[in-house]
């Protein structure tokens, strides 16, 4: 078995990973580049007009034969570990022949995103997988493990393939973390893990995002939800909360905050959407007569575009659960409002929009950045609003990654999704091997 890091060696998303045996080659994840390579914002709509050969040239798409066009020997199959561009957002140049394999509901956030956004990736040919049931892609056996993560559906991979050809010969085994952390909500999850972590493994290739950072531990969601509690109880002040519509763990906490506070959740369309339809899989809240706290409120530009394209069920599923911008500024400290800067023409003619919290959720380096976040907090600061920087990140500190080495025990750990792969070194007592973007390990 062999492997290559295609892309992640040395830089935070873009995540790309091939293996191959003699019969068998995949890919697992084919993640879209957060930054280029001098540091500046990667913003892929500056390529939109090259076809898929400039962008093989200009190292945007990773050098992987068979994957974007008919060939000999194609990929036999892309794994997708979970929803989040940085894993998945090329996989709209991989050819229609090769089959995705992912989760249900990774799948679905997928189709929404193909809803609500510019977002064209129609998976043709997939396949479902789910938590700790293995199968195989030709000779080589895949075991996916649910991992707490930011996003809802994300997993690890358990990478096996034979070694030799004589009867009860060992696998060599790859353990792929994926984006993980100890401390959200399925943080038993990982506590389990440590119990019963897979054995014998060769080499791990572990995510180190947070490697660097001056914060060495992290809050845990519900050291977030007290604190967002302590906020909603305030009289007087209306709150609204920016993070992501895809955050399933920090808005299921909002509400929370929400029901212990006396207070009415409002989301808009697209949430709404998102959580009913991941509803299937968890106790999520959402609006309906089960959870009659949790109201809708519907953008004029997104409703309209959305009915315009001939999908108004999805926006007339929600009127019996609708909330005006009238009624919110009769009261408008009894509402709490999850927003973000495409919201801004309609939360402006909302009266009382003045001198309340604006609960921040997202990374804090966003804030220095010029663009539409820094722009949308500013307006709110300008207008009375207190900025509360309440925010966890989706990845693991440096005491879960110790604890998911210890759990593991790999022979050789290998650095992937990290600023910071040298300092492995300095923070693991197991051998690290650095490696270079595009270096084959056999």
């Amino acid at each position: 078995m062999n492997f290559k890091i295609h892309r992640g060696t040395q830089e935070i998303g873009g995540s790309c990973v091939e293996v191959w045996t003699h019969a068998t080659r995949i890919v697992i994840d084919i993640g879209m580049p957060l930054m280029h390579p001098d540091g500046s914002e990667f913003d892929i709509s500056t390529f939109q007009p090259l076809t898929k050969e400039n962008l093989l040239n200009k190292g945007v798409l990773p050098n992987i034969p068979g994957l974007y066009k008919s060939a000999k020997k194609p990929v036999d199959g892309v794994l997708i570990s979970h929803y989040h561009k940085d894993h998945y957002g090329l996989g709209e140049y991989v050819s229609d022949n090769i089959k995705f394999y992912l989760g249900k509901a990774t799948h679905q956030i997928l189709e929404i995103n193909n809803l609500f956004t510019s977002q064209n990736l129609e998976l043709k040919n997939h396949q479902w997988f789910a938590h700790e049931k293995s199968f195989n892609i030709g000779d080589i056996q895949i075991t996916p493990f649910l991992t707490d993560h930011s996003a809802f559906d994300a997993y690890a991979f358990l990478i096996e393939a034979p070694f030799g050809s004589a009867q009860g010969a060992k696998s060599k085994r790859i353990f792929y973390s994926g984006d993980f952390r100890g401390h959200g909500a399925k943080h038993k999850l990982f506590k389990w893990f440590t119990y019963h972590p897979p054995k014998h493994i060769d080499y791990l290739l572990m995510e180190g995002t947070t490697l660097g950072r001056k914060d060495t531990t992290q809050k845990t969601e519900e050291e977030l939800g007290q604190e967002l509690t302590g906020l909603f109880r305030q009289k007087d002040r209306i709150n609204l909360v920016y993070c992501s519509g895809q955050n399933i763990d920090r808005i299921v906490r909002v509400y929370c905050a929400c029901v212990q506070a006396g207070k009415t959740l409002v989301v808009d369309v697209y949430v709404a959407h998102i959580l009913k339809v991941l509803s299937e899989h968890a106790g999520i809240p959402y609006p309906s007569k089960e959870f009659v706290n949790v109201r809708v409120m519907f953008p004029w530009a997104l409703s309209d575009r959305l009915i315009k394209g001939g999908n108004e069920n999805v926006v007339y599923q929600f009127t019996k659960y609708k909330i005006t911008r009238d009624e919110i500024g009769k009261n408008p400290a009894d509402y709490v409002l999850i927003v973000r800067p495409s919201l801004l023409r309609d939360l402006k003619k909302i009266r009382g929009m003045e001198n309340g919290n604006f609960i921040y959720s997202l990374w804090k380096g966003y804030l220095n950045k010029p663009g539409s976040t820094k722009d949308f907090v500013e307006y709110f600061t300008n207008h009375g609003f207190t900025l509360h920087h309440l925010h966890t990140s989706g990845h693991a500190d440096l005491p879960t990654l110790k604890r998911m080495v210890s759990a593991i025990k790999p022979k050789v750990l290998i650095p992937i999704h990290t600023l910071n792969g040298s300092d492995y070194k300095n923070h693991f007592d197991v051998q690290v091997r650095e490696l270079s973007d595009g270096e084959i390990v056999n």
